[in-house]
């Protein structure tokens, strides 16, 4: 597909882009630039594609997302490496699950060649918007939703994909700090047959009355459990889980449709095999959770995302009272495996399995 270039009236001067890049926080600061691509069903499927000015949309208020909610999205970064130049880290992946959110919400699938080239298209444009500091990075928004103006019960037979980029900091405020946990109580982020391994809007928004439940009790994310039982340990609001425990196993909890499945996730799975670790995708439960740490037959505990990468949990807290995993620091393990992912993103490690693409 042919990317049209619009010419932008107005882009920010390289002086303000400088302080604004200076100390960007996550998901604040936004890049000058945006990718758009409209589908129609009734004119062939995917439209011209062009990239222009960041600017706000129109949309008839009978658009179809703003009733029934059919969205999904992506979330990825591009890294600066030690030349100059910028990487994208395994935007195949990204592209494959954007596919699948897009089936199962009964949306036009975007080839993934197209995926790939408007994400490169939108990269390029703004990759002056880098931060110049410590774990700085771009973070790449893809995203699509539903645009015809209707009321009927059906998949729309209009939409808009649209590539924002956002210049990035740490996720967590602290940086790379133990983080405290919150088991939600009450609220299940996803059930069997529904959405939860989509990356849906719809998803994170169940999310948000427990994390600010979380928020209260003094923790800094929320943890679900299965809605069936309400005993098996799923994901965070927008992280998997790795548990290290102390005969060498790892486990980290299945992918049975109600979890999303991370790209992160499946990258530390094999790093972490190739540590001679036993990685096990199995279920884990809150009390085995609570037992292990308190035993010590659990050493640590991972979470893990594009986002915040991996970042060590420290506390985990609920109406029953608190535990700590290990000494409630960052361990040996999340450091180590960590710095490994960092430095294969960045361009400081080697990177065997070809996850890299350079811009």
């Amino acid at each position: 597909m042919q990317f049209t270039r619009l010419p932008h009236p107005s882009p920010t001067p390289a002086e303000r882009r400088a302080e604004l890049i200076a100390d960007p926080g996550f998901g604040k600061i936004f890049t000058d630039h945006m990718v758009v691509i409209d589908y129609d069903e009734d004119r062939g499927g995917w439209q011209a594609a062009t990239i222009g000015p960041r600017e706000p949309l129109t949309l008839d208020p009978a658009a179809s997302v703003l009733h029934y909610a059919q969205e999904i999205f992506e979330g990825m970064k591009a890294f600066a490496h030690a030349d100059g130049g910028l990487a994208l880290f395994r935007p195949e992946a990204n592209a494959r699950r954007f596919s699948d959110s897009a089936r199962r919400m009964a949306m036009p699938e975007l080839p993934e060649e197209t995926f790939l080239a408007a994400v490169r298209e939108a990269v390029a444009a703004d990759a002056d918007w880098l931060p110049p500091i410590e774990g700085g990075s771009i973070y790449i928004r893809p995203f699509m939703f539903a645009s015809e103006a209707f009321l009927g019960v059906r998949p729309a037979k209009q939409y808009k994909f649209i590539v924002l980029l956002s210049a990035a900091g740490s996720y967590f405020k602290g940086g790379v700090a133990p983080v405290k946990i919150w088991v939600a109580q009450g609220y299940v982020r996803a059930a069997p047959g529904g959405t939860g391994a989509a990356k849906t809007g719809g998803n994170y928004a169940a999310s948000l009355v427990p994390q600010a439940q979380a928020t209260q009790h003094g923790c800094d994310q929320v943890v679900f459990l299965d809605a069936v039982e309400n005993r098996w340990i799923e994901e965070l609001g927008g992280m998997n889980l790795f548990f290290v425990r102390a005969d060498g196993s790892v486990i980290t909890p299945p992918l049975t449709g109600t979890i999303l499945p991370g790209i992160t996730r499946d990258s530390l799975i094999q790093l972490l095999r190739e540590e001679g670790l036993d990685v096990r995708e199995e279920p884990y439960s809150l009390d085995q959770w609570r037992d292990e740490a308190q035993s010590g037959d659990l050493l640590e505990t991972m979470a893990c995302g594009t986002a915040a990468v991996v970042t060590p949990v420290g506390t985990v807290a609920s109406p029953e009272g608190e535990f700590t995993i290990g000494a409630g620091g960052t361990g040996q393990l999340t450091t180590k495996i960590r710095e490994r992912l960092v430095g294969i993103q960045r361009g400081t490690a080697p990177d065997p399995h070809g996850w890299v693409t350079r811009i």
